[in-house]
């Protein structure tokens, strides 16, 4: 896919700005990482205005399998040629009826925009907001850290040293990334639904019980009418067991490294790991169990469900 100019001097800046942030010796560290959260904020607010839509969901939230979804919908829905995952605005510029699609982690927006824990940025457009179980996305998380995530990112975010020696359930505490940080990623998101018109919940259990139907609603409410068929195709392309031979033979490789094992040889290490509902009962012994569904129980907001009963622990 041919870039043109302009965006290619995009990523020339954006490439250029945040290396020279980096290497400004008379800056100190903690305002290298301020600002770079602010220029990465204010390429986050430039494709929020400019996109058809925006898909919002705390890190290990189960994006990366809607993501697989969407782009095959999008695929078969517009004959876009497969090796490509869909980005903000990749299969807009090879077929101007896709959409340009936001994905964020809501993470450096309001370092540009100052919002704080507004959501206002969102107001005018149409978010989909996916949640899952506050204790399965901290021991996903762990892996991700672990395995995955650059130490850049890892100084970026203020999250626990690359090579840090720490235990699971001390990462799952952890207030930066573990438990603390995803209940008030919830709180903040349930505290700002009213302040965008339109937005549609997504539970990650109700997606794994129920795929299609969970899909086919998402599909409705951003690109109304929904194709059944292409819906179906989307989810049966999208199963574990195919991400899995698709990360492992590098189906999208004309999209980067996003669904890339770390290394091949450590299923820890890949990106469809387990999607097992309630896997972190796996992980943990009876007394770390009962202080993290303690901690959500005691912390977190009414809105999504995960502070009452405990959420099916099937694995499907």
């Amino acid at each position: 896919m041919k870039l043109s100019p302009e965006k290619v001097l995009r990523r020339i800046w954006k490439t250029v700005s945040r290396r020279g942030l980096r290497m400004a010796f008379f800056l100190s560290e903690d305002q290298k990482r301020r600002g770079e959260r602010w220029l990465r904020g204010k390429e986050e607010f430039r494709r929020l205005q400019g996109s058809s839509f925006a898909i919002v969901s705390h890190p290990k939230s189960g994006r990366t399998w809607l993501r697989v979804m969407l782009s095959r919908y999008f695929q078969l829905r517009y004959g876009i040629p497969e090796g490509y995952m869909l980005g903000y605005d990749n299969f807009y510029d090879m077929e101007p009826r896709a959409p340009k699609v936001f994905f964020t982690h809501d993470n450096y927006l309001r370092s540009y925009t100052g919002d704080g824990r507004s959501k206002k940025a969102f107001a005018h457009k149409k978010v989909v907001l996916l949640v899952r179980k506050p204790q399965d996305v901290a021991a996903s998380s762990f892996f991700q850290w672990k395995h995955r995530t650059k130490p850049h990112k890892k100084v970026l975010n203020q999250t626990p040293a690359h090579g840090a020696d720490i235990s699971m359930f001390d990462f799952a505490m952890e207030p930066s990334i573990g438990l603390p940080h995803i209940v008030d990623f919830l709180n903040e998101w349930v505290d700002g639904l009213e302040e965008v018109p339109e937005i549609l919940v997504v539970k990650y259990e109700e997606m794994r019980a129920h795929p299609e139907r969970e899909f086919g609603r998402i599909v409705e409410f951003v690109d109304s009418p929904a194709d059944e068929s292409q819906v179906k195709g989307a989810v049966e392309f999208a199963t574990l067991e195919n991400t899995r031979k698709m990360e492992t033979q590098d189906h999208f490789w004309k999209s980067g490294s996003r669904l890339a094992p770390g290394d091949k040889d450590n299923p820890d290490s890949y990106k469809s790991r387990r999607a097992k509902v309630g896997g972190y009962r796996d992980y943990f012994d009876d007394e770390e169990l009962a202080r993290m569904d303690r901690y959500v129980r005691e912390n977190l907001r009414a809105g999504f469900g995960y502070e009452e009963a405990e959420a099916s622990e099937t694995a499907i």
